[in-house]
Formats: C-alpha cells, sequence, structure tokens
C-alpha cells in the first residue's frame, strides 16, 4: 500500500513538473497559430493560421539561417564525437605519463566561461583572417566540446567492463581496433547521448556567431532570429513561428535519438 502511494505521488510531482515544463511550449504554439497582428498571446485562436510559418520563414529568411547552423552543427558534431571518442579512450584505458595534467588542461574548457575568453578569441582570429567565415564559428565550439566531449568519454570508458578489453587483447585486437570495432558499438548510448547535447548546445550558440560573423549568409537561426525579432517586435505571431522554426530541428534529433538519450544517461555515463 505505501509502494502504490509512492508511485501515485512519483507521477503526480511529475506531471506537475512536466506541465510547468510543456506551458511555455504550448503558449508559443499557440500564438503562432494565431491571428497576424493581434497583440494578445497565450490564448487558443479562433482559427489556426498555419500561413505565419510560411510568412516568418520568407520574411525572416530562415532557409539560409538553418543552412548555416546546421552546417556549423554537423561539423562541430562530427568532428568533436571522433576526438572526444579517441582522448576519452586515452585518458580511461591508456596509462602514459603525464596524463592526469593533461586531462584537466581539457577540463579547462568547461571551467572557462565563454564569455570571459570570446574578446582575446576574437582577435586572434581577426588576426588570423577567420573572422566573418564558418571556421570561426566552427573551431572554437569544437575545442568547447571536446573538453566536455573528453570528460563524458573517459567516464564511460573507465567505468566500461574490463573483461571486453581484455577479451579482445588476448584475441590479438590492437588498442585501435579495441577502440572502434569493440568499445564505441558497445558504448553507443553513451556516445549518441553526447552527440545531442553538442548538437543541442551549438545549434543554440548565439554570443560567438554574434561576435564573429557580420555577413548575413553566414548568420546562425539563433541570430537570424534576434535579427528577425528587432524588424517584428509587436507582432507576436511571427515571433513565435520563427521561434518554432529555429528549434524545431532540436526537437526533431531529440524525438529521433530521445531512447538512446536517455538509456545514455541512465546508464551511469557520466560516472566516474
Amino acid at each position: 500500500m505505501i509502494a502504490r502511494r509512492e508511485i501515485v505521488l512519483n507521477y503526480a510531482i511529475l506531471i506537475v513538473f512536466a506541465a510547468i515544463a510543456l506551458y511555455p511550449v504550448y503558449g508559443v504554439l499557440v500564438t503562432a497559430l494565431g491571428t497576424p497582428g493581434e497583440p494578445s498571446a497565450f490564448h487558443v485562436p479562433s482559427s489556426l493560421h498555419f500561413e505565419n510559418f510560411k510568412t516568418a520563414w520568407n520574411e525572416g529568411h530562415f532557409s539560409q539561417y538553418l543552412r548555416s547552423s546546421a552546417i556549423v552543427a554537423v561539423s562541430v558534431v562530427a568532428v568533436s564525437t571522433v576526438l572526444s571518442i579517441m582522448s576519452g579512450y586515452a585518458f580511461g584505458l591508456m596509462r602514459f605519463r603525464g596524463a592526469s595534467v593533461l586531462f584537466y588542461v581539457f577540463l579547462l574548457g568547461l571551467m572557462v566561461p565563454e564569455e570571459a575568453m570570446i574578446v582575446p578569441l576574437y582577435f586572434d582570429l581577426r588576426d588570423l583572417g577567420l573572422t566573418d567565415t564558418y571556421w570561426a564559428l566552427i573551431m572554437p565550439q569544437i575545442g568547447m566540446s571536446v573538453a566536455f566531449g573528453s570528460f563524458w568519454m573517459r567516464a564511460f570508458f573507465s567505468s566500461a567492463p574490463r573483461s571486453i578489453v581484455e577479451a579482445a587483447r588476448i584475441d590479438g585486437a590492437s588498442s585501435w581496433t579495441t577502440l572502434w570495432r569493440v568499445l564505441v558499438p558497445f558504448g553507443r548510448p553513451a556516445i549518441l547521448t553526447m552527440m545531442v547535447l553538442v548538437f543541442m548546445w551549438t545549434w543554440n550558440e548565439f554570443l560567438l556567431a554574434l561576435v564573429m560573423v557580420s555577413s548575413e549568409n553566414l548568420r546562425t537561426a539563433p541570430l537570424g532570429l534576434a535579427f528577425f525579432q528587432g524588424q517584428h517586435t509587436s507582432d507576436l505571431t511571427l515571433l513565435a513561428a520563427g521561434a518554432v522554426i529555429v528549434a524545431t530541428p532540436v526537437v526533431v534529433v531529440y524525438v529521433l535519438l530521445q531512447r538512446h538519450f536517455i538509456r545514455g544517461m541512465l546508464t551511469g555515463a557520466v560516472k566516474g
């Protein structure tokens, strides 16, 4: 009886927090489908206006902004995932001189806030002629993502069953083969979880794009949404429609990979 009450209480708490989290999403969706130019929001409109998304898409040039975000996000996720897997394997299972010191150097990428290094980073990239290019958005985010990814994958490889590694070595597998053919398939939930997190952080990055690029064709989706907001400060329906357009790719990626994401979070991927 007590156990049943605890289950009911747990579900009640989860429902309350889910409602709190979903209410703003509901409000944005309802506003995006409201009557254009209507000042009020967060109420169900008499008729749904799906053409608001088309208007926001055309007036806000979101096709161009989404393309830029996709180029940056895919590049950052691909490169940082490969580098994080290799560095995490080295720190987690290999023994070499200076490993602990080097690992803490990697962790500086997590400890130093982006705001503290954005100005010197801008001048460094400007001297290299890389500002106002995709490289100015991709390379810094790879560095920050590898810092997190190395920490994440090191924790996973450190907690991986040693019997699997030892069996692979007994069969004559090299470290490279053990990593890519044994541990990577085994750690797919942890790797996919890391990829989803890196994708979300990269897609939502605003400050770096604001400082590093000035060309309109290089603006990412969050930056483009900010400029779109400046042009339509009084039209909440178009602003909400633009916000939905920008957020949709992240939602789609999470929905497609949510099972792996939850597994990666629950299997102790961050337990050192």
